[in-house]
């Protein structure tokens, strides 16, 4: 069972690269050259993944973001969790976390946040996540990915965004 998850999950970062280096090819690349590759997306199955991977590609694109395959240089690399819970309210949230790493390994920035959802169970609260929702989700964490990479270094503090 783990085997099927990570494949699906390098799946869906695979998407993701192949995107991006189409994004990249066309768009003139990362602020201030800066590319980044996407690790890994935890929390998701492989479905939900798969869909946000290349909603983040679309938004790399639209903030020309430079997106690299895993094994290629980037200056920074990404790894995502993700999690889709009941509120006490009778509601879904969504919550995201990106850790930006740089080259050293360290993390650089943390992008996190939260937005509610649409659920079409309480059993399963990802049933609920659509694509309109998955394409918010990656354009505000590409907003914040790209505000980082323009700005630089200085930039490293950890940015959290909420819609509810």
């Amino acid at each position: 069972m783990a085997r099927s998850g990570r494949t699906g999950r390098s799946l869906s970062l695979a998407a993701v690269a192949a995107c991006g280096l189409a994004a990249s090819q066309t768009a003139g690349g990362s602020p201030a050259g800066k590319p980044i590759a996407f690790e890994s997306i935890e929390g998701a199955p492989a479905a939900v993944r798969t869909a946000l991977a290349g909603e983040l590609a679309s938004a790399a694109f639209a903030r020309q973001v430079e997106i690299v395959g895993n094994g290629n240089p980037a200056r920074y690399r990404v790894r995502g969790y993700l999690t889709a819970e009941p509120t006490a309210d009778g509601g879904t949230a969504l919550a995201f976390v990106w850790d930006v790493f740089d080259t050293d390994q360290r993390r650089a920035r943390r992008v996190t946040g939260s937005a509610p959802i649409k659920a079409a169970s309480r059993k399963n609260p990802w049933d609920g996540l659509d694509k309109e929702a998955l394409a918010r989700l990656a354009a505000r964490s590409m907003d914040e990915i790209a505000t980082f990479l323009a700005a630089g270094p200085a930039a490293a503090e950890p940015a959290e965004a909420s819609d509810g």
